[in-house]
């Protein structure tokens, strides 16, 4: 199983959502998953990582199996020196065991521009980094991805989710 997650805030709650599929050209998720928390990190710049990880960690306590790969918005290293975004410090809580794909719709400073996948035509490309999977593969498992648009229909149906969960509480 691969399992696509988001979180969004609110005020003092946060919503995680995952949506999980077992084919990176599938069309629908298989199943989907929320979780939420009034137990909110303060943002602190540089350690983004610290707000979101217990939130999506909350959600992965309450699947019924973990997935084999994971698929973050947002990037598993900020530098081409490797350093730890949100996807590696993930990657490290769930002690080294499952692969952690982070796609992010924005280029942060330093990540290499090789990271960067082009999809559907589209002149703005995703940021992909990953551990636990060769990246270049995992840059081909989002470049094939269902969709019509630079964001994938998975992607975007979590980020829906998410949003539609946190907005209904």
């Amino acid at each position: 199983m691969i399992l696509a997650v988001d979180v969004d805030y609110r005020e003092d709650k946060a919503v995680a959502a995952g949506v999980a599929f077992e084919d990176w050209e599938a069309l629908t998720p298989a199943n989907t998953f929320v979780t939420e928390t009034d137990q909110v990190e303060e943002y602190q710049s540089g350690e983004f990582y610290k707000r979101e990880l217990p939130i999506i960690l909350l959600l992965l306590q309450r699947l019924p199996q973990l997935p084999e790969i994971i698929v973050i918005d947002g990037y598993v290293y900020l530098d081409s020196d490797r350093k730890g975004g949100l996807g590696h410090y993930l990657y490290k809580a769930l002690g080294e065991k499952i692969a952690v794909i982070g796609v992010a719709k924005s280029h942060f400073k330093d990540v290499p521009l090789e990271a960067g996948v082009l999809r559907n035509g589209s002149n703005r490309p995703l940021y992909v980094t990953a551990i636990g999977v060769d990246e270049s593969e995992a840059r081909g498992y989002i470049k094939k991805m269902h969709g019509a648009y630079r964001l994938p229909t998975l992607l975007k149906a979590v980020d829906r989710l998410c949003r539609d969960s946190l907005s209904s509480t």
